[in-house]
């Protein structure tokens, strides 16, 4: 019998940020130790959100981006637009993150604000309130049948 030992990011929390602008991250989500080996990688989405990547997102693309030639123009234009709107880091001791101003002001979260994470399995995101209730099957009233037939489940 298999089992799986892959981090899975599910479920909805919401969490305040602090006067540092620290965030707490669910202890589910964490991963063992915060070295310099694993971190999470975090860019702001068009669709108005943090995006956060895991350590083994972060893993899988680094070694893409390591297969870019550096010949590229393209390639290389893409990494400098895409990796310096990103910002690394891992959890303190108590679990939580430091999320830059930039990333903040993009997902419209203000410091008096509730964070919504929400987990897509493998990576998560940081929405504002606001913005997650527009989303929120659950104030949407979309069906999780018709949302899992848009995808071929």
């Amino acid at each position: 019998m298999s089992v799986n030992t892959k981090p899975f990011y599910v479920g909805t929390y919401r969490h305040s940020l602090d006067a540092k602008n620290r965030l707490t991250i669910p202890a589910k989500w964490r991963f063992a130790g915060d070295d310099e080996q694993e971190v999470y990688l975090a860019l702001p989405d068009p669709r108005g959100y943090v995006l956060v990547l895991p350590p083994a997102e972060v893993a899988k693309l680094y070694e893409r981006i390591s297969a870019l030639p550096l010949s590229d123009e393209k390639a290389q234009e893409f990494q400098n637009k895409f990796f310096s709107q990103a910002h690394q880091f891992g959890c303190d001791k108590q679990g939580r993150i430091n999320v830059p101003e930039s990333l903040l002001e993009h997902a419209g979260i203000s410091r008096d604000q509730e964070v919504v994470l929400v987990g897509t399995l493998n990576k998560f995101g940081l929405w504002s309130a606001d913005r997650w209730a527009h989303m929120d099957p659950k104030k949407t009233g979309e069906n999780l049948g018709d949302l899992m037939k848009q995808v071929g489940l």
